[in-house]
């Protein structure tokens, strides 16, 4: 069952190019997969008869799917994209998630913008096999960006921009979030749900240290190898890297993280950054927005950032993390 999303980083369940699960499994766990948000999704739960809540979560994915898409032409997203400047009213969520980006926007100076949308659409990683738009076309589509155009009042959103809003690089983890409130209500609190590479591990493990081992993996490795693991709990684990969504012309890598002041892929000579915090929603965002600021600034801004740490891989395939690596949070490199 094949369905319309917008744009977001895509994987293979058990076998992502962003995390690498390991430990994940035991005789009482429920796993089952599907196609939602344009990637495949997998939920593990430790609870027995659990496939009812997990076929739960999959309707919350498709629930959100119909409210945030860009690309369905009855979503919330879409009504506001072809309002013409005129008020919508939309779900509460869309406002909650709206709240997010623009709060995430603000943060990043500008650096993080929901309303990419029409730059992204012109690049079209997705499909793009080697085409680099014209600059003109760039630089008009780059001057469509400004979440500032937007303005909520109660459940009336008015965007008076010419943009695209894209919530691309926020939705999944919001949807994460909204699933595992859904499973602790439920009673359940074991469990992994993954969300194309953006991983939310549901309470402790029931193991010798209660701890989820999760694996980074080494960029543009070509069978997926990792370069290093972590071990979490009750925790997301969400990485933006050059290597998800790229496409090599002429010997250069254009990778899909834009640099919102050229409108091209940005160049820091980082290859990923991979966001560790309690809330999935903070890390899809903070990932691309600590990724753009570069190594230095963005180690910086995550230490003065309450319970979320990063790691960083530059394009030399050297690791560098903030101080709760190693510390709170078990940290290994691969052999």
């Amino acid at each position: 069952m094949k369905k319309r999303w917008l744009s977001l980083l895509t994987a293979v369940s058990l076998c992502i190019p962003t995390l690498l699960f390991s430990g994940c499994k035991n005789q009482n766990g429920v796993t089952e997969q599907g196609f939602y948000l344009d990637t495949v999704i997998s939920i593990t739960l430790y609870s027995n008869d659990a496939e009812e809540q997990i076929h739960s979560c999959f309707d919350l994915a498709e629930k959100y799917e119909n409210y945030f898409s860009n690309t369905i032409s009855d979503s919330d997203i879409s009504k506001i994209n072809e309002s013409n400047g005129n008020p919508v009213e939309v779900h509460d969520e869309t406002i909650e998630l709206l709240n997010s980006g623009i709060y995430y926007s603000e943060l990043s100076g500008g650096s993080f913008d929901i309303t990419v949308g029409a730059l992204s659409n012109l690049w079209d990683f997705d499909n793009n096999t080697g085409n680099i738009p014209k600059d003109s076309d760039i630089q008009a589509a780059l001057n469509t960006v400004d979440y500032k155009k937007i303005q909520i009042d109660g459940n009336t959103v008015t965007y008076t921009g010419n943009g695209i809003l894209d919530l691309g690089g926020i939705a999944k983890g919001y949807i994460a979030d909204k699933m595992k409130k859904y499973l602790n209500r439920e009673g359940i609190y074991e469990g992994l749900i993954n969300l194309g590479g953006n991983v939310l591990c549901v309470g402790p493990k029931d193991s010798d240290d209660g701890y989820y081992t999760i694996g980074l993996q080494k960029p543009f490795s070509d069978d997926g190898s990792v370069i290093a693991s972590v071990k979490v709990s009750d925790q997301s684990v969400v990485t933006s890297g050059t290597y998800q969504r790229y496409f090599e012309k002429d010997g250069e890598i254009y990778h899909h993280i834009l640099d919102l002041t050229t409108g091209y892929p940005i160049d820091n000579h980082l290859s990923s950054v991979t966001i560790i915090t309690d809330s999935s929603v903070d890390a899809d965002a903070l990932s691309t927005t600590v990724f753009t600021m570069g190594e230095d600034a963005g180690k910086q801004f995550v230490e003065s950032l309450d319970q979320v740490e990063a790691i960083f891989i530059t394009d030399d395939n050297k690791v560098s993390y903030t101080s709760g690596i190693g510390t709170s949070i078990p940290f290994e490199m691969a052999e």
